[in-house]
């Protein structure tokens, strides 16, 4: 064993003597941490992301020209152009869809539906008074089929509108063509222990509330009323989506009826519901809290509603610069940096400019793809293949990178990780006159080897405050279901995202460059540089050896 590693320091010492005599501005010193195996030659590729690179990228990103960048408009087809015109100028192949011509391109089409409530065509009504859409409720298009009128007599409350092995708001209940009113989450017990998972972590009910809708839909339930507590919360983040419409991808719309049709009423409007029941009813709720079993209660009320949608095809693109590895055997393998490149476009005369939401991403991304292109000219290039992927379709629900999970260019088992970046340019109030941190969030979630490297880069490289509060399960931000590393996460592959929180000027148009801190962006740039060299790079693929719940 001494003579082995003996004969292994020789020879990564011999390496280097060799590396400073062809290319002494190559030689480097290796890295102190034991995980990080394959970083030794990066800091010089590490050192061309700049803050001066990003500004430039950024300066045209969140231009007026750009007119902020929605999807299917002309501003995301100037950036998508401006972006693959860098992916050119770096030599990138073209892999993407051909023009008619046959020739390649740096873009993966994607067909996009905008869906809206046609002339305002939301209605909710209850024992006789209206209710205004995107303030005492929220219904979104794409989750919802098509109908013109509805109307009930009788709402029967259901609990939390689970169906699981472990605990089952449906069982032995015939709700077909009924409407039911559900909690979004999930009972805890007085300890806050989930009656589901035993812990204080919530189960998925809690967190994925379409879920709740497919299994409404699977017992044949005409309409769901989800009880949101915070309904102010959900129409601030809803608001700009809905009056801009929504969009799926493809035909669009609730395919095949997946979803029962369904609302979010506030905590006022399930009371109306409830009527002169209201002691009764919480008394039978606090009931399935104590003890963790099911029961439901039904309530005369004169409901009626209308949804009634208007649809329309638009077309987006995803941009795609592509490395292939340097290593006949693992260049196979694939590692995607990606970051969503579309913003809110345009409100009569205001620009949403979308300077850190995210041009701060798309910018960051755009030059560690420089350093990866100068590393593989160099003849220094990646083992694996690397996929920079600039994704559309994100502030309409992560539309293309779940078209690119769907529809991948590479396969999905040879995908290695997604490293993903999103809003890295500003500070949040928690961090306000410390911009030296980054949210990380769900490094662990799938595999402990990815959250440990990306640990070892910082602790070796970039020493910025790794902050971990969203990463929770219980998070109530919900960030790690909100950008685009989870349409990787979803398949089952590795993915962490970089985030430096919001701040008062997400979804606004002052959102602007002005106040971009592109130092701040440069130490990120670098963390998530060296991560991806290591996992571009090093001998073994890091492992899923996390069951995620």
């Amino acid at each position: 064993m001494k003579k082995y590693l003996l004969a292994t320091a020789l020879s990564v010492f011999a390496s280097f003597v060799l590396l400073a005599q062809l290319s002494p501005e190559l030689a480097t010193t290796p890295p102190d941490h034991p995980l990080l195996t394959a970083t030794a030659n990066a800091a010089p590729y590490a050192a061309t992301i700049t803050a001066e690179d990003m500004r430039s990228y950024l300066n045209v990103l969140a231009s007026d020209e750009f007119e902020g960048r929605e999807t299917g408009q002309e501003g995301q087809r100037k950036a998508a152009e401006f972006i693959a015109a860098h992916f050119e100028k770096l030599g990138f192949p073209t892999i993407g869809n051909p023009t008619g011509a046959g020739n390649g391109t740096y873009f993966q089409n994607i067909a996009f539906t905008a869906e809206s409530w046609d002339n305002g065509q939301i209605e909710l009504t209850i024992n006789g008074e209206s209710h205004r859409h995107l303030s005492d409720f929220v219904s979104f298009p794409s989750a919802n089929s098509n109908r013109e009128r509805f109307a009930t007599g009788q709402v029967i409350f259901l609990g939390y509108g689970i169906d699981d092995p472990k605990y089952s708001d449906y069982k032995g209940k015939d709700l077909t063509d009924k409407t039911i009113l559900i909690y979004m989450d999930e009972p805890v017990d007085k300890d806050g222990n989930s009656w589901l998972t035993g812990t204080p972590e919530l189960s998925p009910w809690s967190t994925d509330w379409r879920k709740k809708l497919e299994v409404a839909h699977q017992h044949d339930v005409a309409t769901v009323l989800l009880i949101d507590a915070d309904i102010k919360k959900t129409v601030g983040e809803a608001r700009k989506t809905l009056l801009n419409s929504e969009m799926r991808m493809g035909e669009g719309g609730n395919p095949e009826g997946r979803y029962a049709n369904n609302m979010f009423i506030s905590s006022t409007l399930a009371k109306e519901i409830v009527g002169k029941k209201m002691k009764k009813f919480a008394k039978l709720r606090d009931g399935i809290k104590k003890s963790g079993k099911p029961a439901h209660m039904d309530f005369p009320c004169r409901l009626s509603m209308v949804q009634k949608k208007n649809k329309r095809q638009l077309l987006g693109s995803n941009v795609l610069g592509y490395i292939e590895g340097n290593d006949p055997r693992l260049k196979k393998e694939v590692v995607v940096v990606s970051a969503h490149y579309d913003h809110l476009g345009k409100k009569g005369p205001a620009i949403y400019h979308g300077a850190d939401d995210n041009g701060s991403g798309s910018s960051t991304v755009m030059d560690i793809a420089q350093a990866f292109a100068q590393a593989k000219k160099d003849g220094q290039g990646p083992r694996r293949s690397i996929l920079f992927l600039l994704v559309s379709g994100e502030e309409k629900g992560l539309l293309g990178s779940e078209y690119y999970s769907e529809h991948p260019i590479f396969p999905l088992e040879n995908t290695v990780a997604d490293v993903n970046v999103d809003m890295i340019g500003r500070t949040d109030p928690k961090h306000d006159g410390n911009p030296n941190y980054i949210y990380v969030i769900g490094s662990n979630r799938l595999s402990t080897e990815l959250h440990d490297i990306n640990e070892a880069a910082n602790a070796e490289y970039a020493h910025l405050d790794l902050d971990y509060t969203f990463n929770a399960k219980n998070d109530p931000n919900r960030f790690y279901y909100r950008s685009d590393h989870y349409n990787f996460a979803r398949k089952g592959i590795p993915s962490i995202f970089y985030f430096s929180g919001t701040h008062k000027d997400y979804h606004q148009p002052s959102d602007t460059v002005d106040k971009i801190m592109f130092e701040k962006m440069e130490q990120i740039g670098k963390l998530i540089f060296y991560t991806t060299w290591e996992l571009a790079n090093r001998e073994d693929r890091i492992r899923v050896n996390v069951k995620e719940d």
